[in-house]
């Protein structure tokens, strides 16, 4: 994640200056590489997720970081712009292991442990894509290439730690036969329908995805023109969320599970994202904002303990496809998301239309998350103890 957020604000500039410095071709052309990255990731996680559950988890990881190097060379040395998008299809794909990353924690984690353990990755993830921009930014400052060449270089460490280090986590008696009809994305998405309460808490992080699009897609056109504030301050703001992220992921999900259990733990961050969400849309002043941030922030109390819910819903084989089958959903939500709110914006900021309401975008995102909620309240409705006692097979899963 450190190694993808480096490129994100050279990726912009060095697309410009391939098309002559027109700033309005530029945006066409580096939003088609956002809705290409994640059809990748829809196309390519379940492939990854279900060859994981074949050949095991390390493969697949060192293949991917290995990849992953590659095309950070190709976009460094790219003579056109047609090199860079390869580069970005290269990206999508060999990016899209983070399905067997989450496979591998099921794998060595009790079930009773995932929600803490899932926390964690979600703080690394969240941590790598706020120190990623600000050193890229320092590094494009230099030459625009050289973050390209620095994140080739994380991602191939990455791989070679992995080589050396990382140990196998799915035994070969455990694994299941490669088919193309669970590797491809529709066919994957067949295995979150095998019981209620997998395909509602699917749908619930569908949605979930969709929303959190809201901030990353409209947030520093919303700071400037609601606040006025600089790039300098937009960049504070991106790093109190992702400091505030990193703290709930890694410190307060795993105590939070253990006190309250999993259900109260996912509905209670749930409601937080809601209750964020609307002080965005609603806020006044840059104050009333900075107070959304905290709130904001223990929505990612949700994500973990939901996840490691769903793990337990099916076998130790499946784990690489139901990972995978989330992140097609989630590559889904990449593609509606942007367009969604970016638009929402535009129309409501319009000096044409009578009603005028910047925050809009994170009024439809709190009521989307709002949804959900109810939607995870109605697909949770039994207790822990009697959902594993209706699902033994899910008890595969605790052996590392």
């Amino acid at each position: 994640m450190l190694a993808l957020g480096m490129i994100i604000p050279v990726l912009p500039k060095l697309v410009e200056d391939f098309v002559g410095g027109n700033a309005g071709r530029a945006a066409e052309i580096y939003g088609l590489f956002g809705t290409v990255w994640a059809l990748m990731q829809f196309v390519g996680s379940p492939v990854l997720g279900a060859l994981s559950d074949r050949y095991g988890r390390r493969p697949v990881i060192l293949l991917s970081n290995f990849g992953l190097g590659f095309d950070y060379i190709v976009m460094a040395l790219a003579p056109t712009v047609g090199w860079l998008f390869l580069g970005r299809v290269i990206s999508g794909i060999t990016s899209a292991s983070g399905a067997t990353a989450g496979a591998y924690i099921a794998d060595v984690t009790p079930p009773e442990k995932r929600a803490g353990a899932f926390g964690m990755l979600s703080a690394a993830f969240g941590l790598g894509f706020v120190l990623g921009p600000a050193l890229g930014g320092v590094l494009g400052n230099i030459d625009p290439r050289l973050p390209f060449w620095v994140a080739a270089g994380l991602s191939l460490l990455n791989a070679m730690y992995g080589f050396f280090v990382l140990p196998e986590s799915l035994p070969p008696e455990r694994r299941e036969a490669f088919a193309w009809r669970r590797a491809n994305p529709m066919g994957s998405l067949t295995l979150l329908r095998s019981h209620a309460e997998l395909f509602g808490l699917a749908i619930v992080n569908f949605i979930g995805n969709v929303a959190h699009e809201a901030l990353p897609t409209t947030f520093v056109l919303y700071a400037m023109y609601r606040y006025g504030w600089n790039e300098s301050t937009v960049g504070i703001a991106f790093a109190a969320v992702g400091i505030c992220s990193a703290i709930v992921g890694a410190g307060m999900v795993q105590p939070m599970v253990a006190r309250l259990g999993e259900r109260r733990v996912v509905l209670a961050g749930l409601i937080c994202g809601v209750a964020g969400f609307a002080i965005y849309g609603i806020a006044w002043s840059a104050t009333i904002f900075w107070i959304g941030v905290p709130v904001n922030a223990l929505w990612g109390l949700s994500g973990p303990p939901m996840q490691g819910m769903m793990t337990r819903r099916v076998k130790t084989s499946e784990q690489g496809q139901l990972q995978g089958a989330l992140s097609s959903l989630r590559g889904i939500a990449f593609m509606i998301g942007p367009m969604l709110f970016a638009t929402t914006f535009a129309r409501f900021i319009d000096p044409r239309r009578e009603s005028h309401l910047p925050g809009a975008p994170y009024l439809l995102a709190s009521s989307l998350v709002a949804i959900a909620t109810l939607l995870a309240w109605r697909a949770t409705r039994h207790t822990e103890s009697e959902e594993i006692a209706n699902f033994p097979v899910s008890t595969e899963a605790t052996a590392p």
